[in-house]
């Protein structure tokens, strides 16, 4: 790799602000806001809106949309495609 063309990598911490859930991984993302750690090291924080922790898909509350029945209806109000 080039020298001196990538960000630096290291750890950071991650918040949910609507689930109060926070985890630390690696990420090239930076912050001037600052938490410390439960192994008692200070981290930069990013604060994210969503996670897995309260995304809808992964707690499973997704709800599912019924197209089908919207296709039957568009058939029935204007014609099936096709016949000349």
């Amino acid at each position: 790799m080039r020298k001196d063309i990538h960000p630096p990598y290291g750890p950071v911490v991650f918040r949910d602000r609507a689930a109060g859930h926070a985890f630390l991984t690696r990420s090239t993302m930076t912050s001037g806001k600052t938490v410390v750690w439960e192994d008692g090291e200070t981290y930069p924080v990013v604060d994210v809106e969503i996670s897995n922790v309260s995304h809808p898909f992964y707690t499973g509350t997704a709800r599912v949309l019924d197209t089908a029945g919207r296709v039957e209806r568009f058939e029935r109000r204007y014609g099936k495609r096709g016949g000349a």
